[in-house]
């Protein structure tokens, strides 16, 4: 492996370990949920969830799993 890739890894480990340094912006993902799959998006602070749960309070437990697993990668937006 030459040396300028090397650099570039250890470079790489030390951004993953400062978690402040990345924000995600906008997102999609499937998650897995005890009964079926749900489809989450973040867009700019946003979450949206097909689930029936946030679709009545704005929050679910699968957008608030992801708001505890990206802590400080994300913002989120007040709800209006």
């Amino acid at each position: 492996m030459d040396s300028g890739l090397i650099s570039k890894l250890d470079k790489a480990k030390r951004y993953a370990e400062d978690r402040e340094r990345i924000r995600f912006n906008k997102f999609n993902v499937t998650f897995r949920g005890a009964n079926n799959d749900h489809y989450v998006s973040f867009d700019n602070g946003v979450f949206q969830c097909d689930c029936e749960f946030f679709i009545t309070h704005q929050r679910c437990s699968h957008t608030m799993a992801l708001e505890i697993l990206l802590k400080d990668m994300i913002e989120v937006a007040e709800p209006a």
